[in-house]
């Protein structure tokens, strides 16, 4: 009995790992500063930190998003009514929980560009 099981399991390993739906399914898409950092930078920090009519930091370009991603994520992620949190005096809504998340991925695996 025992056998068996383990035959039917070594053959549907076998069978599975020539699946390719199965590999889509795990495979996960690659976080880039283009396709989804500048969009949330560009929805969640302008005007402010973006040429023209900001007056802060400038954080419109990779390497400027790059270079300050740790002060980005722990402001972001401070208590609203830190006077340090971001978006600064809730001009624009807070990020929400899944929005971190992809910036720390980012970050987490490398802050590919693009």
């Amino acid at each position: 009995m025992k056998l068996r099981l383990v035959l039917a399991l070594l053959l549907s390993v076998f069978v599975f790992q020539f699946c390719t739906s199965t590999k889509k399914a795990v495979s996960v898409a690659t976080i880039t500063y283009q396709k989804d950092i500048l969009p949330i930078m560009q929805a969640r920090c302008t005007p402010c930190h973006f040429p023209e009519q900001g007056k802060k930091k400038f954080l419109d370009t990779y390497g400027a998003t790059r270079d300050n991603i740790d002060d980005i994520l722990a402001r972001v992620q401070l208590p609203v009514t830190d006077e340090k949190f971001m978006p600064f005096k809730s001009k624009k809504a807070p990020l929400s929980d899944s929005l971190i998340m992809v910036i720390k991925e980012w970050k987490l695996k490398g802050m590919p560009e693009g």
